[in-house]
């Protein structure tokens, strides 16, 4: 573990991170089983609809991979560069631009398919994306509450209102599913991330009642923390296919 204020080994900023370079750098800012796992929402919410369509759903996928996988994570990258990459703050706008104006233009376009539900939805997802990540207002949105509403009950409200063009009780039960699972995903993530980004030093040792003592380390902190965002991850995702397959075969 080394002396006191000695600086732990680096290691990456996440636990999917790829090694540094110039295409790598681009799949570590799409945050990929995170992205999954929130794009995941979408699904579940959608084939709780009455009637499935596909093509709505593919939209409303389409929609949110640009505003969180695409948008979000840009900005997110823009404001302090917590993944170390070495992509040019100007393509970062780029993406992000183009992310949420392919969000816009889709929502814009499922309003004729499924009525006018989808407009206050077009107004608030925008505003998520960018007081989220940009932590607007001092950010008052960056937060368990804030990530859980925007990145779980958000996504799973809009695949039922992108396939029906109104809201159900079981939708709103479904995102509020969504936000809890959300909730503990930034719960394990945060002191996860605080421990690969910021920990100069990691040193300790547990005492167990038969007098054992197990070493504490950086990896002995973050073990549990990611086994437990990639098991939920996985889990999410494969709960969703399951949805989808029920009820589009």
């Amino acid at each position: 573990m080394g002396p006191p204020g000695e600086k732990q080994p680096s290691c990456r900023p996440a636990f999917y991170a790829a090694p540094p370079g110039r295409w790598r750098d681009w799949w570590t800012l799409l945050h990929p089983p995170y992205t999954a796992w929130h794009l995941s929402y979408v699904v579940i919410g959608a084939c709780l609809a009455p009637q499935v369509r596909l093509a709505n759903l593919a939209a409303t996928l389409l929609a949110f991979f640009g505003a969180v996988g695409l948008a979000a994570h840009a900005l997110d990258e823009l404001n302090g560069r917590p993944l170390g990459t070495g992509i040019p703050s100007r393509a970062l706008i780029v993406v992000a631009v183009c992310g949420l104006s392919l969000a816009i233009g889709l929502g814009t376009a499922g309003i004729f398919r499924v009525g006018g539900w989808l407009l206050p939805f077009m107004v608030v997802g925008p505003v998520l994306v960018v007081a989220y990540n940009l932590e607007l207002g001092g950010g008052v949105l960056h937060n368990d509450v804030g990530f859980g509403a925007a990145w779980g009950a958000f996504p799973a409200l809009v695949g039922y209102v992108g396939q029906t063009g109104s809201l159900s009780w079981a939708a709103v039960v479904a995102a509020g599913g969504a936000m809890a699972m959300s909730m503990a995903q930034r719960s394990l993530s945060t002191p996860a991330r605080r421990l690969r980004r910021r920990a100069r030093n990691v040193e300790g040792e547990i005492l167990f009642s038969d007098g054992s003592a197990q070493p504490l380390d950086q990896a002995a902190l973050l073990a549990p923390l990611e086994r437990a965002l990639k098991a939920a991850s996985w889990g999410v995702v494969l709960m969703a296919a399951s949805f989808a397959i029920s009820r589009l075969t």
